[in-house]
């Protein structure tokens, strides 16, 4: 199974909660709210590139499947941690650096479209693409 290709934000689940949950302002919830997210995955085997292009932000990610790396997300909070492939499904564990909680992820191809599931401390939720 292949991630690869260029995945548009579509609709999110519960992404504020999530966000406030995280400790991430009102402010920086809203306008993360219509970050217009796109994400463009490259798949060699067991190795990941990942471009992430929003309004705010443009990032480049590389990863190795159970290689840890450390990662900086969006409103600046770092994590250090891992993907792994669980079957046809990417499985992340990410623990922060300044709290030392855990945020769990995973990214699966659903119906065509691309489902990214997110936990921390309980809260569930979700943010679907779109193929490009």
């Amino acid at each position: 199974m292949s991630f690869s290709g260029t995945w548009k934000v579509d609709r999110s689940e519960n992404y504020d909660k999530f966000m406030e949950q995280m400790g991430i302002n009102v402010m920086k919830r809203k306008l993360a709210e219509h970050d217009n997210l796109k994400v463009t995955i490259e798949q060699t085997g067991d190795k990941f590139h990942i471009k992430e292009s929003s309004t705010f932000r443009t990032k480049d990610i590389d990863f190795t499947l159970g290689v840890a790396f450390d990662y900086s997300l969006a409103d600046g909070t770092e994590v250090s941690g891992t993907w792994e492939m669980e079957g046809d499904m990417l499985k992340g564990k990410f623990t922060r650096k300044d709290n030392n909680k855990v945020l769990t992820t995973t990214r699966a191809l659903v119906g065509g479209e691309l489902v990214q599931s997110y936990n921390y401390e309980g809260v569930d939720a979700k943010r679907i693409f779109k193929k490009q």
